[in-house]
Order: structure tokens, then sequence, then C-alpha cells
């Protein structure tokens, strides 16, 4: 199931009885305030939801994908963050745990995770004994 933002001021309009139009002004009314928070530096949080914030990712030298030897600067920049927050993580957690395939292994909150752009490495160390 994906909603659009119309989708989602259709399921606010059900869930709050109200219009379709009040409740698409109550969407955009929020994105609004989301948005400017950030563009102001603040941060917007939602008890048990999560909490928007923005992220200002520093400036570094990168690489130039047609000529590699050629070294350009990336400048810094400012990306939305957002933190679940525990109700949510939990509400996920318990769906997850109900409709798990179990071939897929059980993830802990405090494993570290390999993301695809930073694979995981082997421990290749050799044991040694000292005497």
């Amino acid at each position: 199931m994906h909603l659009n933002k119309a989708a989602l001021a259709e399921a606010v309009a059900k869930k709050a009885g109200a219009s379709k139009k009040e409740a698409e002004d109550m969407v955009d009314a929020f994105v609004s305030i989301v948005i400017s928070t950030l563009k102001d530096g603040g941060s917007v949080g939602i008890a048990g939801f999560g909490q928007f914030s923005a992220k200002t990712r520093a400036g570094r030298v990168g690489v130039n994908p047609q000529n590699p030897t050629e070294k350009i600067d990336i400048p810094p920049v400012t990306v939305p963050k957002f933190k679940a927050g525990l109700a949510l993580k939990k509400a996920l957690k318990e769906d997850r745990s109900v409709s798990a395939p179990k071939s897929e292994p059980a993830i802990t909150e405090n494993a570290p995770e390999a993301s695809p752009a930073e694979p995981a490495l082997e421990d290749t160390r050799e044991e040694t004994t000292q005497m």
C-alpha cells in the first residue's frame, strides 16, 4: 500500500470526520509548517511517531565520474532527516514479527546494520598465540 498526498488527505478526512478539502488543507499546512521550521534550523517532534530535522553535510572533495583523475569540490548541503519514535518502531516491529518470513534473520536494535553503500567487512585477522 502506498499513500500519496491525495490519498493521505482522504484517509485523514475519513479518520477525523472532516471534509476532503479540509483534510487537504490540514496536510498542506502540516507540510508547510515542517518545511518552514526545518528551513529556520528547528526540528519538529511528534511524540511516539518521530522527529523531523535538518542536517548539514560537510563539503568534501570528490572524484568526477566521467574523468576519475579530476578532483571536484562538493559543497556542503542541508538534507532532511527523520528519526523514528519508539511507538512507531514498536508498532512496525510487532507487525514484522507476525508477518516476517522465517528465512529472514531477526534484526536487533543494538546490532550494527550494513548499508548497501557500506558492505559489511569480514574479520580477516588471524589469531596469534603468545608464548
